[in-house]
């Protein structure tokens, strides 16, 4: 049984960081705060895509969810900027 969910990255987020997805292993259920604070921690350009100073919005199997919310193994997590208006 696979243990990873599918990273998925749109829009600035994608162009900073070089990715559209990529794997991420977990060992069990984790929150989506930790698993932005892992991706930020590997360098600069993932830090000024997804640190905690950014306005990041993310999504579980396609539903729009918190820092809070628990991502499962085989889960999709996707982190996309939010939408501004005009």
């Amino acid at each position: 049984m696979s243990h990873s969910i599918e990273l998925k990255f749109f829009a600035s987020i994608r162009e900073q960081v070089g990715l559209a997805t990529q794997a991420f292993e977990l060992s069990g259920p984790c929150p989506v705060g930790v698993i932005r604070a892992e991706l930020a921690a590997r360098g600069e350009a993932w830090d000024r895509a997804l640190g905690l100073q950014q306005r990041v919005l993310a999504a579980v199997n396609q539903e729009v969810v918190d820092e809070e919310t628990l991502v499962q193994p085989g889960d999709e997590l996707a982190f996309f900027p939010p939408v501004t208006g005009g």
